[in-house]
């Protein structure tokens, strides 16, 4: 029996509802051909109008909708679903103040049956979504919620996951990070049982809280994948969408890229007459442009098209933000931005006052803008915890800390140059970190990524979906699990000449973005240095490369020409980094050093003019001074050597015996050295030293890690870890790199160490040779056994071995 056009048209929805579009077409032509019932038909349109309008027809099916209401004798409720329904496309056309009224008409109407159906929680969720867009947070939180009591009740889940989803993202309009990736996560099962489309759906959604949170390596790879999937399925809407959000992660780090996708979107939404998303992709250019050109400002009159256009459209947060920007050059007045608004806008009118001021010269005036700016992504930063998610937010002070930085170089000032050197080192750590409570499903997470590295062993593992999926779990469990510390303080110049010994000196180095100084800090005053960073950069570029070559080729033919070029290259950063900042601190023993990311991957050590010397890479003045520089007269030690080492075992061993008599040893080897044993055994000891392979993980430093007999030992075990060591000795190649993140943050397993709680953390950026990290950090033992600091112990080793190395202390060293 042929089935009754009511059940194809349910169908037909369902289809729809799946995002399998061509089937519902099929369905819905096939219900339309079998019923001469006007209401049903006009429902059966309306549905129509959906499909036609995701597949790229906008104005075909704006059509039909206003058609099928134009029709006489339809029951109310039907003329209500499909005033939702037409507000549901002129949303999806960005024209946002229609898109409200008829979405309110049909709601008011729904609600007057006395019924609270699904029809009306999807005209609320429709609603909610322009309220979304136009940033009236409270009331779009409202209808949701309302909207999800209503799924709730009636069993709906794949309608009830896709509101609990855009929960999340009102969550992150609002600035709540850990809420719109908790909310997002909790939906997102049910989209992946859906189809790979409403998955797709959802992370176009979810690239966007990568963004904000600064992860825009893997924002953009996301809205990259997902843009070929709604081009696939002929869904140029949110093809457009997704490329407009790809050009809005660009536009700060590679505007030139940005400028070329906001066009590519502009095209795609002005051919699909959203003329609302074409102004906001025309935003993104404008910014862009400017960005790649700022000695050219840009024609007032283009600017002011654009913002009357989002103006029209409902997006006025957006056009007052295009505004400000516009007005970056100094022309004109700033529109007014009150408190209420969001947190990225406020920053960027912080952003557009300090340019402003600098560029008419008023550089007090700039440094009190950009310090405003910093105060209030500090404030929003406290309610992270989460080391990457610290570190990443910091993308959003970028412009302001370089404005800052700039300003205070031209004001020759050493203390202002140095209350701006702590202020973009406090960015990424100012928060003192909470331990988290254990979390078994955490754990069994990394358990399984362990097993999947292992299976994957060869390939590139982090292009597995499993993987994939397991790794994006790990981290928004720890983000939702983290909470926020007390916040640490900044010392000004004159607390830290005040605290400072007679032979140490501070030296913080400070990028500007287009230059390089330091300023040299002792007990008895500071100096301002300018370096040449023309040539600290072109003897930067390729260092990487001769390390890991002289590392590898020692005892080869190539060996003596390797050692050569590393040697001149160290040499020049020797007499233009180091040699200017130690002639300003003439007279000092030993140094406390900052450095912004572009000098992190700087082997400070074999550097001639530091050969010997005690050092210490603090993350900030600030936070060294405050360290607890504490002694155990009696402490416990643990060592761990991971498999195919050569000299792992007989590192340890010897290492060890440094040890006798001076308080408990306790060693992992083979088969006992596996991850729970060695977290285990970190818990319990005061110093601890891991002698392995090791690998930095460029897309997320938090999956670096230590291979053990089980697997690998994740950064994010780290955390697990109820109480860490005071002193961490990390004898693997890598583990001591950061990845440098927006010219100022950097991340790596050295700061993962920290952030948990040790006080130093002896580590290498680059590949070391087993016999120079066997035969020097056994002698750092010697120094460690005998009461020396760290820094002090890793100086005195590298002096009686003779040994060259890129060994490092990180922290407190002192």
């Amino acid at each position: 029996m042929p089935l009754s056009a009511s059940a194809l048209h349910r169908r037909g929805v369902e289809a729809a509802n799946a995002r399998q579009f061509t089937r519902a077409r099929r369905e819905l032509e096939k219900a339309a051909a079998r019923t001469d019932d006007a209401d049903l038909r006009a429902r059966i349109d309306g549905t129509a109008a959906y499909v036609l309008a995701q597949t790229g027809e906008p104005a075909a099916a704006e059509a039909l909708c206003r058609e099928a209401l134009a029709r006489d004798g339809l029951q109310a409720e039907t003329v209500a679903l499909l005033g939702g329904q037409l507000g549901a496309l002129l949303m999806h056309g960005g024209r946002m103040e229609e898109a409200e009224a008829s979405l309110t008409t049909a709601i008011d109407a729904l609600a007057a049956t006395g019924t609270e159906t699904p029809a009306l929680a999807n005209c609320l969720m429709n609603r909610a979504v322009v309220r979304m867009q136009r940033h009236q947070l409270d009331t779009c939180m409202a209808d949701l919620r309302r909207a999800i009591s209503i799924y709730e009740a009636h069993d709906e889940r794949d309608s009830l996951a896709e509101a609990t989803h855009n929960l999340g993202y009102a969550a992150l309009l609002g600035g709540d990070l850990v809420s719109a990736l908790r909310l997002m996560a909790e939906s997102r099962p049910t989209f992946a049982a859906t189809s790979a489309l409403a998955t797709a759906i959802s992370d176009l959604d979810r690239a966007e809280v990568l963004r904000d949170a600064g992860l825009t390596t893997e924002a953009e790879a996301l809205l990259a994948r997902v843009a070929v999937q709604f081009g696939a399925q002929r869904m140029r809407q949110a093809r457009g969408e997704a490329e407009f959000h790809l050009a809005r992660s660009l536009v700060r780090h590679d505007p030139r890229a940005a400028a070329r996708a906001a066009r590519t979107a502009a095209r795609r939404f002005t051919a699909l007459g959203s003329s609302g998303w074409a102004a906001r992709a025309a935003a993104v250019e404008l910014e862009a442009r400017q960005r790649i050109r700022p000695d050219r400002p840009l024609d007032a009159a283009a600017w002011e098209q654009v913002a009357q256009e989002l103006d029209r459209s409902g997006f006025r947060t957006e056009a007052t933000a295009l505004r400000l920007t516009a007005r970056r050059d100094g022309t004109g007045r700033l529109p007014r931005i009150p408190a209420s608004a969001p947190t990225p806008l406020r920053l960027r009118a912080q952003e557009v006052r300090a340019a402003r001021a600098a560029g008419r010269g008023r550089d007090g005036d700039a440094l009190r803008a950009a310090a405003t700016g910093l105060d209030l992504l500090s404030a929003w930063q406290r309610s992270f915890g989460a080391l990457d998610l610290q570190a990443s937010v910091a993308m959003h002070a970028s412009d302001l800390v370089f404005t800052g930085l700039a300003a205070a170089v031209r004001r020759r000032d050493p203390a202002t140059l140095f209350e701006w050197s702590e202020r973009a080192r406090h960015l990424s750590q100012q928060v003192a970190p909470v331990r988290p409570p254990h979390d078994d499903a955490l754990a069994a997470d990394l358990a399984e990524l362990r097993m999947l590295r292992a299976d994957l062993a060869g390939a590139d593992w982090t292009t597995d979906p499993t993987v994939r999926a397991l790794r994006d779990r790990v981290r928004e469990r720890q983000w939702s699990a983290t909470g926020s510390g007390a916040t640490r303080e900044r010392r000004t110049l004159a607390e830290t000449t005040a605290l400072l010994s007679a032979d140490t000196a501070a030296l913080a180095f400070v990028f500007t973005g287009t230059g390089l100084h330091g300023v040299a800090v002792q007990a008895d005053g500071a100096t301002l240095v300018d370096l040449s960073w023309p040539r600290v950069r072109a003897a930067l570029d390729g260092l990487r490369a001769d390390l890991d070559m002289a590392a590898l080729t020692r005892d080869g033919a190539m060996g003596p020409v390797t050692a050569r070029a590393l040697t001149a290259r160290l040499a020049v950063l020797d007499d233009e980094l180091l040699g200017p900042m130690r002639r300003a601190a003439a007279g000092a023993a030993r140094f406390v050093i900052t450095v912004p990311g572009i000098l992190g991957g700087v082997p400070w050590a074999m550097l001639p003019g530091m050969h010997g010397v005690p050092f210490t890479l603090a993350t900030s003045v600030s936070r060294w001074l405050d360290g607890e520089a504490s002694a155990s007269s009696a402490p416990s030690v643990g060592f761990a050597a991971g498999p195919r080492v050569p000299r792992a075992a007989e590192e340890v061993q010897r290492a060890a015996e440094s040890w006798a008599g001076q308080g408990t040893t306790r060693m992992l080897q083979d088969s006992t050295a596996t991850v729970s044993a060695v977290t285990a055994l970190a818990a319990s000891v005061d110093v601890l030293h891991i002698a392995a392979h090791g690998r930095h993980a460029v897309d997320n430093p938090l999956f670096s890690g230590f291979e053990l007999a089980d697997g690998v030992l994740f950064g994010y075990d780290v955390d697990l870890i109820a109480r860490v060591p005071r002193t961490v000795i990390l004898s693997a190649c890598e583990l001591g790199r950061s990845s440098v993140r927006w010219g100022e943050e950097a991340l790596g397993m050295t700061r993962v160490w920290l952030h948990a709680g040790a006080e130093a953390v002896i580590a290498a950026p680059v590949t070391v040779p087993d016999d120079d990290a066997c035969e020097l950090l056994t002698a750092v033992h010697e120094g460690l056994a005998g009461g020396a600091s760290p820094a002090d112990a890793l100086a005195s080793a590298a002096l009686r071995t003779g040994v060259s190395a890129p060994f490092q202390c990180h922290g407190n060293g002192f």
